[in-house]
This record gives structure tokens, sequence and C-alpha cells, in this order.
């Protein structure tokens, strides 16, 4: 078991989601940073799939009841171990009674807590993900929750740490690729969506995340009917300035979509915070 003391500003449980429930509309939901999420189950030796602690800036903490190896990815934060500094990335081992502290990152957003064996809540739909839009999966942490650790399958990896390249500074560059109905917008909107930055808003979750930054015009004014909507969506409302879907977002939307991010690119989009700048560079 693991009680959690403090959440910060959003701590849940996540993994890799709930994929082929969109015909019921359910979407996939899981880690916003999958890689991360992956990444961090592969040092203790779990499945990829395992849940984990997807942990939002940082102001964590938790005590072990018992002895336990985990593993911090993601944003780069502090990591201290009852008083001692622990590296990201990297293997360690917990003994009973030890709290664990994860302080706000120096770069990036969400950090990823992994714990051998896997956080063992009551899957929903086959995943144990918070999906925050439509209330599936168990709730989002809260100061007192217990949480039971489940049974490890695999052997340790035989490695410490894992080398991951810091977080670049500057304005963040994505790949996209145009469409479905890139066609919808006037050539300007697409010069402007490929050359000039967009700022990540406060007003952004796991559900997606809102883009300050040059009006993107449409061509056409009609009423597009609601059609299917996939994690790296660009959709854009009436106003002009485009939403970015994320891990939580909704199945269906009305709104024309200018542009796709692929998958790895969400992952790195999911780090950054508000007020930092976004690039888009087309890739087909």
């Amino acid at each position: 078991m693991i009680e959690i003391e403090r959440t910060g500003p959003l701590a849940t449980v996540q993994d890799l989601g709930r994929p082929g429930h969109g015909g019921i509309g359910v979407g996939v939901s899981g880690a916003a940073d999958r890689g991360s999420l992956k990444l961090a189950n592969r040092l203790v030796g779990n499945d990829e799939a395992a849940a984990a602690l997807e942990i939002t800036f940082g102001g964590f903490q938790l005590r072990a009841h018992h002895a336990m190896t985990l593993a911090v990815t993601g944003a780069s934060c502090p990591v201290v171990v009852d008083g001692r500094p622990e590296p990201v990335n990297a293997v360690l081992r917990v003994r009973a009674g030890q709290r664990v502290r994860l302080d706000a990152p120096e770069a990036g957003l969400r950090s990823y807590l992994a714990v051998r064996g896997g956080i063992a809540v009551e899957p929903v739909l086959g995943s144990r993900s918070t999906d925050l839009l439509s209330g599936l999966g168990p709730a989002r942490l809260t100061e007192g929750t217990t949480l039971a650790i489940g049974h490890a399958h695999c052997r340790i990896p035989q490695v410490d740490v894992a080398p991951m390249p810091a977080e670049p500074a500057g304005d963040l560059e994505l790949a996209v690729s145009l469409g479905p109905r890139a066609d919808w917008f006037t050539d300007t909107a697409v010069e402007a969506l490929l050359g000039e930055p967009f700022e990540v808003a406060p007003q952004s979750n796991r559900v997606g995340m809102r883009l300050n930054g040059p009006e993107l015009t449409r061509a056409r004014t009609d009423e597009l009917p609601s059609e299917g909507m996939v994690v790296g969506s660009l959709q854009v409302p009436p106003s002009g300035r485009p939403t970015l879907f994320l891990a939580d977002h909704p199945v269906t939307g009305g709104y024309p979509v200018i542009a796709v991010l692929p998958a790895a690119e969400v992952d790195r989009a999911a780090q950054a915070r508000p007020g930092r700048k976004l690039r888009f560079r087309r890739i087909r």
C-alpha cells in the first residue's frame, strides 16, 4: 500500500487508457505523456501498460507502507526520499514508512511515478485510467487516499538510470499533418498555423490545450456535422483560436480540425506549461 499525503495541483492514476469504446462514446484517456509512463514502468519491471501516478506540477508526497521499488519520469522534478535527494529516470528503493516527495518540476509539466507491481485500483472497461471528461475510472487523488500495489511478474531490467534529453529551451516545435479539414480554412490561416507562434493558455487541462495566437480564419462558414476526434487534433472553434486535444478529449466534435499531431508529438506537447510558445512544422 501507499498513502497519498499531498496531491499538488492534480494527481491521478493513469495507464495506457481504454481504446476501442468510441462507438459507445467512451474516449481512450490514459497518460497524457504515454512515452514517459512506459519508461517509468519499464524501469521497475512492469508491463508498459501498468497503472502509475500522473502528477501535475509537483507538490506531491506519498508514504510507503511497505518496502517498494519505484521510478519517476516525465517532467524533471526534484525527488526527495525522507530528506534525501534522488534522481529522476532512475530505479529507487524505498523502505517501509519512508516518504517520497515530488517538488515542482524544473522543466515540463507532468511527472510519472511507477511502483513495481503497478497501482491496483479496480479497472473500468479494462483500464485503471482517470478520465476527467467522462468521470470514468478512479477519482482524482486526494490527501489520505490509500492505493494497493499489485504483484510484479517481470524481472527488473539490469539498468539503474535511463538517460533522457533535457527539455529544450525556447519555443517548442511540433510536427503536424494538415487535415482532415484544412480546406475549410483560408491560405492565410494555414500560413499562420505553420509560420507564427502560439502560446499555451492557462485554460488548459488533460482534455485539451487552448492556444492563443493569430486567428485562423475559415474559408467556409457553413456548419460541419459532428465527426470523430482523435488525440492530437487541432480543432478550431468560431473564435479562430485552436485547441489541441489531449488524453481526455471528447470522442466527437463539430468544429473543423485543421491539423493533427502524431502520437510522439502529443507526448511532447503534454509537457508544455501555460505560457510556453509552440510552433508547428508540417510533415505532410
